[in-house]
């Protein structure tokens, strides 16, 4: 993380307004709105009760849970659910189960956010009178507008969030300044408005409304940004967070009480069909309604940068977690959070597009929205109790208070967006497609990991050098590179020995084992060696920055320059005839590929799991291509992966009698 994103700096906090706290922001667009129309008559009960649910929401949830408990939870300065889980994983193997469903959850309903956002905003055209009768909720012309829209947006993500952050992070500024203005003038015709910060009003409506209970669904829509909050915290950092927050809540609370008191200066019995409360509380809209839906335009697209820029986080951490398969992932800036990750980009553009062809407005969108992130949130609730038990050690009275109250509040969201699911068929297969290949890579994984075996380096020593010595066998390379997971250099894994000495040995002048750790810095370019054997056998450490491409083709014939130059190394060949002429001797790596063996008898469970596993990993970036490997001096050697071995009772008959043989 950048250095000025770790304290409290004017910097910082507009970079975080215009990160951090879009999709939130931006939710005064369309939840009150949504509020009227679901909750049938309009009177004071109703729209007291309303912002009320809607203020203890934010409080409890958004301020409580994530800026005050769960912002706490950072991994070296990232956020994220699978950054929460890093930290409890070892309190329980099955704590895979609810970070991998919350981040699917979280991504999936992702897809909603930016088209909800931006087409609530464009949608506010129509409240221009010129320009009313073109702009019709659910148009060809605001669906084009829509699209365009996000297409740039997705463009301008290989630009890196610093960008976005700098460009947006004053707009962003003028957004929660202007909705604060809109929303005080209001209050100043109606200040009996405050009453609604009361929750009993929030509790009389869940009791006495008809549909008070299931009003939470879309009470529910003022948070639904929280879980990308978190998300983004490696962007901006926990204090910069914290302390903006107190800014924007206030100016959503007061935008949201100067809609409630438009609401309640109309006449009685006034229809509020197809009516926006945000925009009919902006003054002289001849002057002032194309410039707030500008205004609201810009926000509403930094509210889709924060849950794609959460996105990649969320990912970027699954892929290093072997959650999932490896994909090319870009570093658009030199702050550490900041990525890019084209395929998922991509994916969620389309994602976005469908989305608003479907639905085409954003009233129809809000009754499919939400379902999932309360699932991601009561993830993140589960695992922020092993959290705050066992990581920050609070007393078990306090921890259960807290899970309680979470898990009481997000239940009740939950049962209440449930009815949503007969609307939101359209995203089960994206939903289902996540979660699947994140539990099935990690499930794979855990299998392949049984198989992983080190051994001592050390006893290994006299083999390898007898095979080098060896004139009897064949030359396979004067200089043979293998690249090794094993943290300590003492060690060496057992299928690297096993493909250097069976079946077709490996002779070789040179053993070399090359082993690759990431900073978190950006430019870190250092290596080590260990000579274990002088002559025979060579280990090299490369400690890269997490922005320098792993080009080990490239990086390793530095190396061997710099030791030539040294003295340390001689590369000429070791054929008479070559030697002779100082010819350089020949390079070869060598990358070992699992597959799976035939040889296997598995349940329907494995069998279905690692079979999955193989399918996708077509699809994910080889190691050769991870590693920048060239394909003339590279060797993919498969080797079978046998879990269980299948076996058979056979007999040997005489091949005269047919009697078996004793």
């Amino acid at each position: 993380m950048s250095s000025h994103l770790k304290t409290v700096s004017a910097a910082g906090l507009l970079v975080t307004l215009g990160i951090i706290f879009g999709d939130i922001g931006t939710s005064p667009l369309y939840v009150f709105q949504t509020l009227l129309q679901e909750g049938g008559t309009i009177n004071e009960a109703l729209v007291l009760g309303s912002i009320s649910c809607i203020a203890w929401t934010l409080t409890l949830q958004t301020t409580f849970k994530y800026i005050f408990i769960t912002l706490q939870a950072d991994n070296r300065g990232e956020g994220g659910i699978f950054s929460l889980y890093a930290l409890v994983r070892r309190y329980g193997k099955w704590l895979a189960i609810p970070a991998i469903i919350g981040a699917g959850t979280l991504l999936a309903d992702g897809i909603i956010t930016p088209p909800i956002s931006v087409t609530s905003a464009i949608e506010g055209l129509n409240n221009v009178p010129a320009l009313a009768a073109a702009f019709v909720p659910g148009s060809r012309l605001i669906l084009g507008i829509v699209i365009g829209i996000m297409l740039l947006l997705f463009f301008f993500q290989q630009f890196g969030t610093k960008v976005v952050g700098s460009s947006f992070g004053p707009v962003m500024l003028l957004w929660f300044i202007m909705i604060g203005t809109l929303g005080t003038l209001q209050i100043m015709h109606y200040p009996q408005i405050f009453k609604a910060l009361n929750p009993y009003y929030g509790y009389r409506l869940l009791v006495d409304h008809p549909k008070g209970f299931w009003l939470l669904g879309a009470v529910f829509l003022c948070t639904t940004g929280a879980e990308a909050l978190y998300s983004d915290l490696g962007h901006c950092g926990r204090k910069n967070i914290q302390v903006s927050w107190i800014f924007v809540k206030t100016t959503l609370l007061l935008c949201y009480m100067g809609q409630g008191a438009w609401v309640l200066l109309q006449p009685a019995h006034t229809n509020f069909n197809g009516i926006n409360p945000f925009y009919q509380i902006v003054p002289n809209p001849h002057l002032f309604m194309i410039p707030c839906v500008a205004l609201a335009t810009l926000a509403t697209i930094i509210a889709s940068q924060a849950l794609i820029s959460g996105s990649f986080t969320l990912i970027s951490e699954a892929v290093s977690m072997n959650f999932w398969p490896r994909i090319t992932i870009k570093y658009p800036s030199n702050i550490r959070g900041q990525i890019y990750i084209p395929s998922i980009n991509w994916i969620l553009c389309f994602g976005c597009i469908a989305v608003s062809l479907y639905f085409r407005t954003s009233e129809a969108m809000t009754a499919a929205y939400g379902f999932s992130i309360t699932i991601a949130m009561l993830m993140t609730t589960i695992l922020m109790y092993y959290f705050m038990r066992f990581v920050k050690h609070w007393p078990i009275w306090l921890v259960t208070i807290i899970l309680c109250v979470f898990l009481c509040v997000e239940f009740s969201f939950f049962v209440a967006n449930a009815v949503k699911i007969l609307k939101r068929l359209f995203f089960l297969v994206f939903e289902f497609g996540l979660i699947f290949t994140m539990y099935v890579w990690y499930k794979a994984r855990k299998i392949n990991n049984r198989f992983l075996h080190f051994v001592d380096l050390k006893d290994q020593i006299p083999l390898l050098t007898a095979l080098s010595n060896d004139q009897s066998i064949a030359k396979y390379s004067s200089q043979l590179i293998y690249l090794t997971k094993a943290n300590n250099s003492k060690q060496i894994e057992e299928k690297i020995m096993y493909s250097i000495r069976s079946r077709s040995p490996k002779r070789a002048d040179t053993y070399w084992f090359i082993h690759i750790d990431t900073t978190d810095e950006p430019y870190t370019m250092e290596y080590s060696v260990d000579v274990i054997e002088p002559g025979k056998i060579i280990r090299v450490d490369f400690r890269l920055g997490f922005r320098i491409q792993p080009r080990v083709n490239v990086l390793y014939r530095k190396v061997v320059e710099d030791m030539v130059s040294r003295g340390e190394l001689d590369i000429t060949s070791k054929y008479d005839s070559l030697n002779k002429f100082k010819i350089v001797a020949d390079f070869r790596f060598v990358i070992i590929e699992k597959f799976l063996s035939y040889n296997n008898l598995f349940s329907l469970k494995e069998g279905f799991i690692l079979n999955s596993y193989f399918a996708i990993k077509k699809f994910a970036l080889s190691e050769a291509k991870t590693f920048g490997l060239d394909t003339s001096d590279t060797q993919i050697e498969k080797i079978p992966l046998v879990v269980k071995p299948a076996s058979f009772n056979i007999k040997r008959v005489d091949p005269f009698s047919g009697e078996a043989i004793h």
